[in-house]
């Protein structure tokens, strides 16, 4: 439970960290941390518009978005503590849940009868799919470190080895952060502020969305960077007692949210041509990462 809350709680500052940052590093004074959190308020006491050539589909997807990735952070456990969900295998059921979403998102873009719409969700579900191995590559190798298969079980052994599983989760991080960073269509992948049509991909999918709708689809980016910060910091605070593991997995939260602000400071965006490479990228560390642990079972000669 206290894993589910904090991750609320983080959501709601998320984005204004990284608006902020970006601010502060182009030297700009930005508007307050809670400023995207109004705007989203503002929505949702807005109603929405449907457009006559959409079904009940693109109505009730923003809807579906939004539950799987609730359903996803019941799974995030903390420190010692399961998540309020748990059971073996329940990593694959986070995968999954949250493509449930993604693809409830893609087809109502289709929905809308929009080719432009359709563009950028063929370009979405294609960078999903690209970074699905890395994921998996990655939970299975921690599943394989430590011989579980749940997420509250891989991290509390993950700690009961050599320091070589601190490394191994300081890849893992970095991993999760980009993969998460993919998912929320950032960059260097994309552009969230940008309307070049050539290079949009998310923003091009919820052009129709309005209202209430629109505030649960920016809510819930807030919450799936939330939800993925709290697996990182997972690898960071198992065994600790809570007055050391709250503010340590807040203080990962906020870091995140920082370095993903000073990432979309200095870093430009790729040419779309190169995401692709850049998202294999990931795969080959999570198959470095497999390797590591294979190297520390001593099942690699």
């Amino acid at each position: 439970m206290i894993s589910f809350i904090l991750i609320v709680l983080v959501s709601i500052v998320f984005s204004g960290v990284i608006i902020r940052t970006k601010s502060l590093a182009s030297g700009r004074k930005g508007p307050g941390i809670l400023q995207p959190m109004k705007d989203i308020v503002r929505l949702w006491r807005k109603g929405a518009v449907y457009s006559k050539t959409t079904s009940f589909v693109f109505q009730i997807a923003p809807s579906i978005y939004f539950a799987s990735l609730i359903m996803a952070a019941l799974l995030v456990p903390f420190g010692g503590e399961k998540g309020i969900l748990s059971f073996q295998g329940d990593f694959v059921m986070f995968a999954y849940v949250l493509a449930l979403g993604k693809f409830m998102m893609i087809i109502s873009s289709l929905d809308t009868g929009s080719s432009f719409e359709g563009m950028g969700a063929s370009r979405e579900a294609l960078y999903s799919m690209l970074t699905e191995p890395a994921f998996f590559i990655l939970m299975g190798s921690f599943a394989l470190f430590t011989g579980q298969s749940s997420f509250a079980d891989i991290f509390n052994n993950l700690h009961l080895r050599s320091e070589n599983a601190y490394m191994i989760g300081i890849l893992a991080a970095f991993v999760l952060m980009f993969i998460a960073m993919i998912e929320n269509s950032r960059m260097p992948i994309d552009d969230p502020k940008t309307h070049l049509e050539l290079t949009m991909i998310h923003e091009v999918m919820i052009l129709d969305n309005s209202g209430f709708d629109l505030g649960l689809i920016l809510y819930s980016a807030q919450l799936k960077f939330a939800i993925y910060g709290a697996l990182i910091a997972n690898f960071f605070i198992t065994s600790m007692p809570f007055t050391i593991a709250i503010p340590i997995f807040l203080g990962i939260q906020v870091l995140f949210a920082f370095i993903i602000g000073l990432f979309e400071s200095f870093m430009a965006r790729f040419r779309m041509n190169h995401n692709p490479q850049f998202v294999f990228i990931l795969t080959s560390v999570a198959m470095l990462i497999f390797l590591g642990v294979l190297l520390v079972l001593g099942k690699l000669i």
